[in-house]
């Protein structure tokens, strides 16, 4: 029996805009100078995205947020297994504002910023693990 094909449209959305998010990051490292808080705010958007993608597909409704925390929350309930990667990323919730204003006194290092799209890209590639390959990018 064939997927729903709006909810495959939708999942697939969100998906393919956490692929971008994880791009912009890479790239705002490779750029000369490098600009590690952008790239961080790019992880926890890819993060959210692939979070809000899970949803999506399970046609679970969610409210606009960037808190990874409660984002992880509602989708442990349709798969518990995820806990475990929820108690790490919950970590890249600050980066949705952090270094995005004037005045923040700790620009993270490249180094930071690469740990964070690891972990975003590990968050990506475990929500995809548990989706069908219709709704891969």
């Amino acid at each position: 029996m064939p997927f729903d094909p709006v909810r495959v449209e939708d999942t697939c959305a969100w998906l393919e805009k956490a692929q971008q998010d994880m791009g912009a990051g890479r790239a705002d490292l490779a750029a000369n100078p490098s600009y590690p808080g952008d790239a961080m705010f790019h992880a926890q958007q890819a993060a959210e995205k692939a979070l809000k993608g899970f949803l999506a597909w399970h046609d679970l409704i969610f409210r606009k947020t960037h808190d990874l925390r409660e984002l992880f929350e509602d989708c442990s309930r349709i798969d518990p297994s995820l806990r475990e990667l929820a108690e790490r990323a919950e970590s890249l919730t600050p980066y949705a504002w952090r270094f995005r204003y004037p005045g923040e006194r700790d620009e993270p290092t490249c180094e930071e910023a690469e740990e964070a799209l690891a972990l975003a890209s590990e968050v990506y590639d475990t929500i995809l693990a548990r989706l069908p390959d219709e709704v891969r990018p």
